[in-house]
């Protein structure tokens, strides 16, 4: 008998990459429940609609709801009381969601040791009091649960190379293996539609595209310095975040700016994109295969996840510092280099969502 699968994802309360993983995980598994501290349905991806969500007490309290970040010190009690029964639990987790007991066995797959606990200066930045009272109380008693919750994870997964190397420093154990995310099936499946987006979008030619959550360490800033620098290009940024609002006043004429939009709006940007442009500093980093699945380049920061999600002068180019020249010199490469869409798209293979399914798949059988 096939043993009982249930899942596991930090908090369902935004559409990022990790929150597009645990969709995917849900198809590689039908039927299995998805255990998480809390549950927005009308922030997060559709798709959860049709899973057997259950989240934590945490979910009750309204205000945590809507703004989940002050939510830190009630998530280790939340998550703690949930109570899997199946006979594996498959967790994917920047954080949360491995420290979910389970009398099974439990296999995580970690998109990054948790940057609330390791790189609080990026999380909390703005909160200067915050942080250091964090760091005074709640934080020395969570890395110890934290590391202990990693040790006791029966297989540890990493979603890149870049990851992997951070879990051997902070929990010192080895990956079983490295498995890239996938590129979201929804987003792939959309007909590209540019229906509902303003019209300085819809007719801006060809524009550069950033994807991004906006806070600290995605380093959109730059980008608004690069686009002060460049008026004659068009800069479209997708994304949302406590940056916002002040992003929004400084960012130059020539910047257009999308809070969210829907899987087949997201398609027609990539599509009608001269390039993406990705500056942050990423675990791995899926929207470059994103963008690349529907033949648009992407000049990214050569540092972290990037190295593992672009090809340089195939399916795409690097800039080597944060630093205005260097993002123009890349564009005008990019300019000069005039990659074929089908030599871009061939670059998105790897990131398949039947290969991540497969490969999940795969190493439950192997492991059970």
């Amino acid at each position: 008998m096939a043993p009982s699968v249930a899942l596991a994802h930090d908090y369902l309360t935004q559409r990022g990459g990790a929150e597009r993983v645990a969709l995917e995980l849900t198809r590689a598994f039908p039927g299995a429940p998805m255990y998480t501290s809390l549950y927005v349905p009308e922030a997060t991806f559709p798709g959860f609609a049709d899973v057997d969500v259950r989240p934590s007490w945490l979910n009750q309290v309204r205000p945590l709801r809507q703004r989940h970040r002050l939510a830190l010190p009630f998530y280790a009690p939340a998550v703690g009381s949930l109570r899997p029964r199946e006979d594996v639990l498959f967790v994917s987790s920047s954080g949360w969601a491995h420290l979910v007991p389970t009398e099974g066995r439990k296999i995580v797959y970690c998109h990054n040791p948790p940057r609330w606990l390791y790189q609080s200066d990026e999380y909390l930045a703005g909160h200067r009091l915050a942080r250091a009272g964090l760091e005074a109380t709640l934080w020395p008693r969570l890395r110890r649960l934290d590391r202990r919750s990693a040790a006791e994870a029966d297989v540890y997964l990493a979603n890149s190379h870049n990851v992997a190397r951070r879990i051997r420093q902070r929990y010192r154990r080895e990956v079983h293996a490295v498995i890239h995310p996938p590129v979201s099936a929804d987003l792939l499946a959309a007909s590209p539609s540019d229906v509902g987006l303003p019209r300085a979008v819809r007719e801006a030619e060809p524009f550069v595209l950033v994807v991004s959550r906006l806070l600290p360490y995605k380093n959109v800033e730059f980008v608004l310095a690069a686009a002060e620098a460049t008026p004659e290009r068009t800069f479209v940024v997708v994304g949302d975040g406590p940056l916002r609002e002040l992003m929004v006043r400084r960012a130059p004429a020539n910047v257009r700016w999308l809070r969210s939009v829907t899987d087949a709006q997201l398609a027609w940007l990539y599509a009608a994109a001269g390039c993406l442009l990705a500056a942050s500093f990423e675990d791995l980093g899926l929207t470059p295969p994103e963008a690349a699945s529907f033949g648009t380049p992407t000049l990214a920061l050569r540092a972290g996840g990037y190295l593992e999600t672009v090809v340089e002068g195939a399916s795409g180019w690097f800039f080597d510092a944060l630093d205005v020249r260097e993002m123009q010199a890349g564009l005008r490469e990019l300019d000069r280099l005039a990659l074929p869409a089908d030599d871009v798209r061939r670059h998105a293979e790897p990131f398949a969502p039947a290969t991540f399914r497969t490969a999940v798949t795969d190493l439950l059988a192997a492991v059970v």
